[in-house]
């Protein structure tokens, strides 16, 4: 079997997939492709310092950002439509953990995991490679929180930092938009597995997060209401065991989708709403955004690693 791939795409032992709640089962180590539209082989998109996550995460020196191809969520608006669909370079285990140790040898705040899950027991060999040879920085879990707790289970001790969504509360939503009516269920309980597993947020002296949960929430035109659920119960369950981004930065997609509120920017007074009531809930270790960020490239220029790591 080549150094890229896994036997196990279940992260049970079996070969069938059953890494995502979509619990597809196909055997993706037999080179099928899986709902995440990946067989087993790693594929990436980029692979580089990045400077536009919280501010704790990317410091001045960057994030050392890897951006996984395919994605199970599949969510109308995706701003990375062109790497979750697919879009990639294939990479092997032992490139991939040489990555990580280059991003160290560039300076980069930690490693950063962009859409993992599909390849999770892949990205835990090459985790386990990369720390016998002197990788030391945080690792960061970059997830929709579309996650089982059987695949979490096998980040345990490997993951120090989880950056997690919660994109909806109402499963309507959920089913409309990423066409999975279980999402706010099955992120609910990710996210209290990724809170019990690394704890309450610390911090360096530069303030650079070390350990703990930063969840986000991306406002979306339209839906006060459930972004306002959102928050009060990331408020009401986790308190101040975690840190919450709430975010502006929702980008319209090129093509007009059939649903008309999503085919323009967040207003300015339906962001300011949002943070008021964050306020007004009590919330405090919370990240907002400024100024109008839609404006602003928050996606990068993915070159699809046309060449080795630089």
């Amino acid at each position: 079997m080549e150094d890229n791939m896994i036997g196990n795409a279940g992260g049970d032992g079996s070969s069938v997939c059953r890494l995502c709640p979509r619990n597809c089962g196909v055997d993706r180590a037999d080179g099928k492709k899986g709902i995440c539209g990946c067989d087993a082989t790693v594929r990436v998109a980029r692979i580089a310092l990045h400077f536009w996550e919280e501010p704790c995460i990317s410091g001045e020196a960057g994030s050392g950002a890897v951006f996984f191809s395919g994605c199970p969520l599949h969510c109308i608006f995706c701003q990375n439509r062109r790497i979750s669909g697919g879009a990639g370079r294939e990479i092997g285990i032992r490139e991939l953990a040489e990555s990580f140790l280059s991003l160290q040898a560039q300076g980069a705040a930690n490693i950063n995991l962009v859409t993992p899950t599909h390849f999770v027991p892949q990205i835990c060999e090459a985790l386990r490679i990369a720390k016998a040879e002197g990788l030391v920085l945080p690792i960061v879990y970059n997830t929709s929180s579309y996650e089982t707790a059987e695949t979490l289970d096998l980040l345990n001790g490997m993951v120090d930092i989880y950056l997690p969504d919660l994109k909806y509360t109402d499963g309507v939503l959920a089913e409309r938009y990423s066409h999975a009516k279980d999402y706010p269920e099955v992120a609910k309980a990710a996210l209290d597995v990724m809170v019990n597993q690394v704890g309450k947020p610390v911090f360096d002296d530069n303030g650079m997060m070390k350990k703990g949960v930063i969840v986000r929430h991306l406002a979306l035109p339209g839906h006060g209401r459930d972004s306002r659920e959102a928050l009060r119960y990331l408020w009401e369950h986790f308190g101040n065991r975690i840190y919450v981004s709430i975010m502006n930065q929702y980008t319209p997609p090129k093509q007009d989708l059939r649903y008309p509120n999503l085919n323009r920017k967040l207003s300015e007074q339906a962001y300011d709403r949002l943070v008021s009531y964050a306020i007004s809930l009590g919330m405090e270790q919370a990240f907002v955004q400024e100024g109008d960020t839609a404006e602003e490239s928050f996606i990068p220029d993915f070159d699809l690693m046309p060449e080795k790591i630089r």
